[in-house]
């Protein structure tokens, strides 16, 4: 099984930018703990950074047929790129949406997503942890988990 981790604009500075939101992991961190944690799995991650939104839309549909799921970070694009949430829609692998700060529990204009409508769900605010609980939750869903959570 492969997952496709996609991290959105200015991830590329994690461990940097604003820790008091984003915490001090840098994104080779991040990838690092999803590689591990995939492994463990029996999966495999392949990790891609763009703060070009036509990158992520290509990545996306690249995705589409290589893949088996996605974990998406998709940063300030979650609130207004229109553009990515018809790139999400349009894959026929599921996408699940994630956000290392409370998205609603930080400015008005953050507390909406217009991914969240069409992935296979959200997980917010719990810093790298929401990460391997997506990890977790794409092969769970890409491998159609039973009732107790296993395949």
């Amino acid at each position: 099984m492969k997952i496709l981790i996609l991290h959105g604009p200015n991830l590329n500075l994690l461990g940097m930018r604003e820790p008091s939101h984003y915490g001090a992991c840098t994104i080779d961190e991040i990838n690092q703990q999803l590689d591990r944690l995939a492994r463990k799995l029996g999966a495999e991650v392949v990790c891609y950074q763009s703060n070009h939104e036509g990158g992520l839309i290509d990545r996306l549909h690249k995705a589409d047929g290589e893949v088996d799921a996605v974990v998406f970070n998709p940063g300030a694009f979650t609130h207004y790129s229109y553009a990515l949430r018809d790139a999400v829609a349009a894959v026929t692998i599921p996408v699940v949406e994630v956000h290392l700060s409370n998205i609603y529990a930080r400015e008005g204009f953050r507390h909406h997503s217009v991914i969240a409508p069409v992935a296979a769900g959200q997980i917010s605010g719990l810093g790298v942890t929401g990460y391997l609980l997506a990890l977790r939750a794409a092969v769970a869903i890409a491998g159609e988990a039973g009732c107790d959570g296993t395949d």
